[in-house]
């Protein structure tokens, strides 16, 4: 599919039916067990090996991440052992208070005050979740709770609640300027909002 702009090709989308992927594919998960010790669960999502969920994805996070500015090298990290159920040697550690530190290869750390697993799952509940991370090897496609929608310049998130911009868009009075841009333009309580790096020079005109 092309996006033409003033006749202008902008965004070329290419679909591959003989490469399936699923991340990004939303599903109405069962929880099949819950791993207080690893703080992470597994979940039913109808494919051949159950989806891995860690505590600290059901909650929203504190960095801005626009879906395109993820790097391999930092989902690859955060997927756990070999099998699919360990967080060995993942960049992941305990921060103080109980918050969860992680850090990915470009030295970057974020903390957020992730749940107890238990507390916040049991085994055959129902949760809706989103994959962010293929199968491979032994190990089980990566889920989030925290499910997000990407547009060409924002991505939604409808258990969210702030407007973020991606941490690509450097220039200070630039972030702040879109952010107040798109809190003024979308519905109040409607979710969260991550403003995307190609939106960059976004007018308000555009954005509508």
């Amino acid at each position: 599919m092309a996006i033409l702009e003033d006749d202008r090709l902008v965004e070329l989308l290419v679909d591959r039916p003989d490469s399936h992927r699923s991340v990004g594919d939303i599903y109405v998960g069962k929880v099949e067990a819950v791993l207080p010790g690893i703080q992470a669960a597994f979940v039913d999502i109808g494919a051949e090996k159950s989806a891995f969920l860690h505590a600290s994805d059901l909650i929203e996070a504190e960095e801005d991440e626009d879906p395109e500015d993820r790097e391999p090298d930092d989902a690859d990290e955060e997927n756990g052992n070999g099998n699919g159920n360990g967080d060995g040697g993942n960049g992941r550690g305990e921060g103080k208070g109980g918050a969860q530190v992680v850090t990915n290869r470009r030295g970057r750390s974020r903390r957020r005050q992730a749940p107890n697993i238990a507390d916040e799952l049991k085994r055959g509940q129902t949760k809706l979740v989103q994959v962010i991370k293929e199968a491979i090897g032994t190990k089980g496609p990566r889920v989030t709770a925290q499910v997000s929608l990407a547009g060409r310049f924002l991505v939604y998130m409808p258990f969210a609640s702030k407007v973020g911009v991606s941490r690509k868009i450097e220039a200070r009075d630039q972030r702040a300027k879109l952010r107040e841009m798109v809190t003024k333009l979308v519905p109040a309580d409607s979710g969260g909002w991550i403003i995307r790096t190609v939106a960059d020079d976004l007018t308000e005109a555009s954005c509508k």
